[in-house]
């Protein structure tokens, strides 16, 4: 018998003696009949591959869309922020550690047209599957996302990137966005020390394939402090980010803040993440932000062409904006890059459904 409310997974096959093989995330579990694939939520039963937490949402926010972060889609736009539990790393400084390294199955019973009416009812832009890793409910954000979709609601990722290429081919008709999140410059013996990633080259190969089927990307880099702050990793990073992403490419640095197993590191000198900023631009990347320092100046997005700040924040509220309704610099009448209209957001208290 199969465990209630266990759904079926999408991207696995059958292997001999009932293990599977699952091919969502580029780990690719081989699991045997009663065991789970390192994200843990999902299970072998009988030689069948299921999703442990289809529907288990652990929070509902609607949230500016900037805190995703997202500069450069639908600016001043709002998004239903939804979650499980689960993830396929192991990132000893994870600020959302309570839900992604969480073994115990848990969450509000959801479905995905409870998900859309609530977003439409708030009057969100669209849908973001988040806080922690999105990879690991797939089967639930993809029939949230077509459904989003027929209400022409847009949908978002906050992802580690570690998707295959077959899981980016199922979802991207409907996937409009995503914010590819690296930590520690990118460094390979960083992931495999504090993130427990054997290969995270393989990240470049989800990023091309999302670039290939027209998903919008946003990058971030979480800068830590005396352990993955090399800024030769950063230069490298910036530099395959423009060659194989465009220079146009949103680029976000990150402070971090000590969390989970990491709280005898500090908070990211600001001074280092301006150098990050720096040689970011020196490698050709035209929109480049500094994240989690509140007023800070680049936290706006300037225009490449004139320099006019075409949008001043301060955290995740927009202060001003100086954009057409094409997305073009009020001043010099340059493209912006931008998906979809900028939103004159008012101003009101986020919203949490649970």
């Amino acid at each position: 018998m199969v465990e209630e409310n266990l759904k079926e997974a999408m991207l696995w096959e059958s292997l001999s003696d009932k293990r599977v093989k699952c091919n969502l995330c580029y780990r690719r579990c081989i699991i045997p009949d009663g065991a789970t694939g390192a994200c843990i939520v999902r299970m072998n039963r009988d030689g069948k591959l299921y999703s442990r937490v289809y529907g288990k949402l652990t929070s509902a926010n609607v949230d500016p869309i900037e805190k995703k972060p997202l500069f450069h889609v639908y600016p001043g736009g709002e998004v239903m922020s939804i979650s499980t539990v689960g993830c396929n790393f192991r990132c000893q400084f994870c600020c959302n550690w309570v839900l992604s390294q969480e073994t115990r199955i848990y969450g509000r019973t959801t479905t995905p047209e409870e998900v859309v009416r609530w977003t439409l009812e708030y009057g969100a832009e669209g849908i973001s599957y988040t806080y922690n890793e999105p990879t690991v409910f797939f089967e639930f954000a993809y029939d949230t996302a077509k459904l989003a979709k027929k209400h022409n609601l847009i949908n978002t990722f906050v992802t580690n990137g570690y998707m295959t290429p077959e899981a980016i081919d199922m979802i991207h008709k409907y996937l409009d966005a995503a914010t590819v999140d690296f930590k520690g410059n990118g460094n390979s013996d960083f992931y495999r020390k504090f993130m427990g990633v054997k290969d995270p080259t393989l990240i470049f190969e989800s990023l091309k394939a999302m670039k290939e089927r027209k998903i919008f990307i946003e990058i971030t880099d979480l800068v830590v402090p005396n352990y993955g702050d090399d800024i030769e990793d950063l230069r490298k990073l910036a530099r395959w980010v423009v060659e194989n992403l465009g220079p146009e490419t949103p680029f976000h640095v990150i402070r971090f803040h000590p969390d989970y197993k990491m709280l005898d590191v500090p908070p990211t000198p600001i001074k280092t993440l301006e150098e990050h900023a720096k040689v970011a631009m020196e490698e050709g990347l035209k929109y480049v932000y500094v994240g989690n320092v509140p007023g800070h100046p680049l936290e706006n997005t300037r225009c490449p062409e004139c320099g006019t700040e075409v949008i001043k924040r301060f955290g995740f509220e927009i202060v001003e904006m100086n954009l057409t309704n094409d997305n073009r610099c009020s001043k010099c009448g340059s493209k912006i890059n931008i998906l979809g209209k900028p939103v004159r957001r008012k101003k009101r208290s986020w919203l949490s459904i649970f």
